[in-house]
């Protein structure tokens, strides 16, 4: 197997001719041996330095100071909350605010509402993005360049100048207070479809296509098993990043929520704020609980999720 595996690698030949000459054994054993062997030339020719560490640290350290700060005003009392270097001192107070700050935010409603508003428009928006990219890269249409340009040129657009429009229609529409008044602008972007043209225009060879409609699959068909599978690592990280976008978004969620402002956690964590005193501990424990989730979720789906992306990335 390894003369068969040395011989396929000599002659350059793809894991689809090896699986059909030798089997799939000997392609899936062929594709490992090229990948480890790309990962020690990798290693070997760019070992990191001191530079780079140094800068991934203070990288790290810009980042991570914000969360302690917020942990640290937390952790003191109300009556002695300090300003300054005095800020960074560990109080004994931090379950007792992260207690009360649960209860003034309504802490389960707000969470329910936020991953139900993240997920559904992270889901929406890499399908229709998916699918507009598909359209965009792969298919022949009259205006096909002009739409593509309509849609990209949104994105120059700042969100300020589209607020006042959406929030009269969603009144409109009897939307105000409600949270569907959040997800449905965000159902689909203009960055997940230019994100998603550009990598099928790559990713997804004119062979397959063909290959799928000779036997006989439709087009949502060819869509949905050729299309979708070489767009996976794409679609991911599009999912995150929608997804971070939505679990942080606050501006409109704040405007049109009105009086359900405990339906998300940004919003339910700025009503923690005094109009005439504000106790900034409760408000930093309001922040913790806010951002102690998203944290959670990427230490436990963290490697998984990278590990899905990468896997993608190089398969076949």
């Amino acid at each position: 197997m390894t003369d068969i595996t040395n011989e396929g690698n000599k002659r350059d030949l793809g894991t689809p001719a090896l699986e059909q000459m030798y089997g799939k054994g000997v392609a899936r054993s062929a594709a490992k041996q090229r990948r480890r062997k790309t990962l020690e030339v990798t290693s070997e020719g760019r070992r990191a330095g001191w530079g780079t560490y140094a800068i991934l640290v203070v990288t790290i350290l810009i980042f991570v100071f914000p969360l302690y700060v917020a942990l640290s005003i937390a952790s003191q009392s109300s009556s002695s909350t300090q300003y300054g270097v005095q800020a960074l001192i560990f109080g004994s107070g931090l379950i007792k605010n992260i207690s009360r700050a649960f209860g003034a935010m309504k802490f389960w409603q707000a969470l329910s509402g936020t991953l139900f508003v993240a997920i559904v428009t992270s889901v929406s928006t890499v399908f229709f993005s998916t699918l507009a990219g598909y359209s965009f890269s792969k298919l022949r249409f009259r205006g096909r360049g002009v739409l593509f340009t309509i849609v990209i040129g949104t994105m120059t657009i700042p969100q300020q100048l589209s607020i006042v429009p959406l929030y009269i229609m969603a009144n409109k529409a009897g939307l105000f207070g409600s949270i569907w008044a959040v997800i449905i602008p965000g159902l689909v972007s203009a960055f997940g479809v230019f994100w998603m043209t550009q990598y099928l225009q790559d990713a997804l060879p004119y062979e397959l296509i063909e290959a799928a409609r000779v036997d006989g699959c439709s087009m949502f068909r060819t869509f949905i098993s050729v299309a979708v599978p070489a767009a996976r690592p794409a679609a991911a990280m599009l999912f995150l990043f929608t997804f971070i976008a939505q679990w942080t978004n606050y501006f409109w969620p704040m405007l049109i929520l009105g009086p359900n402002k405990n339906s998300m956690l940004t919003v339910a964590a700025a009503t923690l704020k005094g109009a005439y005193f504000t106790d900034y501990t409760i408000v930093m424990a309001g922040v913790v609980l806010t951002t102690f989730p998203l944290i959670l979720l990427f230490a436990v789906a963290g490697k998984q999720l990278v590990s899905g992306i990468m896997a993608g990335a190089v398969k076949g």
